[in-house]
């Protein structure tokens, strides 16, 4: 298929700039793909579409402030975006603007934090190698910012109100730069009426990274590579799935971070097994899900992997009306949108 198929007329106001005041208050979309149909809901009725024996399973990623901002050594400010580390203090980055930055080129964030270009890639990726005698993590988390997508505005200067907004409850192992976004909308209380109807939450761990949410830029979206992204399964949750899957019993996964860490284990290993491990799964259509019954997720931008993702789970034709409707009847997009369930 083309990454034309996956198109579709988004109007600007759509794009959700903040979160709602209670998490738990967003719609939600339920796609039935037995029946090809869907129906408006609420994200608060997400319990009537589980049962007894279901497991849910998280991505427990914590989002770490990765755009800093510095200044080089004739003042000009720049931005960089931490990408992922490729040795001890080197980082692959993205930075605006990136015509100020050559290799050799220094750059400063406020005194605790020094840095130098190494190379500059044809792509726009700039390798830094960062300085400092503290620890690194400690001086990201003082002053660096949340990794908020492009779509979300907000003013360089003004306070990150987004760090507790831009964070899954559950989140607890750090290393992601952009959050699972379908978890935004569980609250303590959401999971704890799942688990009182007998569903089981497990948690696995993918850090979501820049190939989440790189353009795809080919014409045919079989050529298009989702870049890996490392994850884990501890033994508690991959016995669960194992049994869950060996007696037919449903695996609903939040969020398409879920989807390619689970997936990818039972592609790799005919089950899900415990362990870390690289997602290297890129899904187009044609696929076979062996993993997952159901899907919770948050609406996607055109012409993404992620929304490929979710058409090849509900079905190209189904999924495309349904973000027609979505659109038509004024559903909030993307991060801080609402959410779709495909059951």
């Amino acid at each position: 298929m083309l990454v034309s198929d996956f198109e579709f007329e988004l109007p600007p106001e759509l794009i959700a700039q903040e979160p709602l005041a209670e998490r738990e208050s967003s719609r939600m979309l339920a796609v039935d793909r037995a029946s090809n149909s869907f129906s408006d809901r609420d994200f608060r009725d997400l319990h009537q579409f589980l049962q007894k024996g279901d497991s849910l399973v998280l991505n427990n990623t914590k989002v770490f402030p990765a755009r800093l901002m510095g200044q080089t050594g004739t003042g000009a400010n720049v931005e960089i975006f931490l990408v992922s580390e490729t040795e001890s203090f080197v980082w692959e980055t993205l930075a605006r603007p990136a015509k100020r930055l050559r290799p050799g080129k220094r750059i400063d964030f406020g005194g605790k934090l020094a840095a130098e270009v190494v190379e500059k890639s044809s792509d726009g990726r700039v390798q830094i190698r960062f300085e400092t005698t503290d620890s690194f993590d400690e001086i990201v988390d003082e002053i660096g910012k949340t990794p908020l997508p492009p779509y979300i505005k907000r003013q360089a200067s003004a306070i990150d109100a987004d760090r507790q907004s831009y964070q899954t409850v559950y989140a607890k192992n750090r290393g992601a730069i952009a959050a699972p976004t379908a978890g935004l909308h569980f609250t303590p209380g959401v999971l704890e009426t799942i688990k009182n109807i007998g569903v089981t939450v497990a948690e696995i761990t993918l850090h979501v990274g820049y190939g989440t949410f790189e353009p795809v830029r080919v014409n045919d979206i079989a050529d298009h590579r989702v870049l890996p992204e490392s994850y884990e399964i501890n033994d508690e949750t991959a016995e669960i799935l194992s049994r869950a899957r060996a007696d037919r019993r449903r695996i609903i996964a939040v969020g398409t971070t879920t989807t390619r860490a689970l997936e990818t284990t039972v592609t790799r290993f005919d089950d899900f097994v415990a362990g870390s491990g690289s997602a290297d799964l890129t899904i187009t259509p044609g696929y076979k899900f062996r993993a997952i019954d159901a899907l919770l997720t948050n609406f996607h931008l055109p012409r993404s992997s992620l929304l490929v993702l979710t058409s090849t789970f509900g079905g190209h034709e189904l999924i495309m009306s349904a973000y027609r409707h979505a659109v038509g009847v004024g559903y909030r997009f993307y991060s801080y949108g609402d959410c779709m369930l495909i059951v």
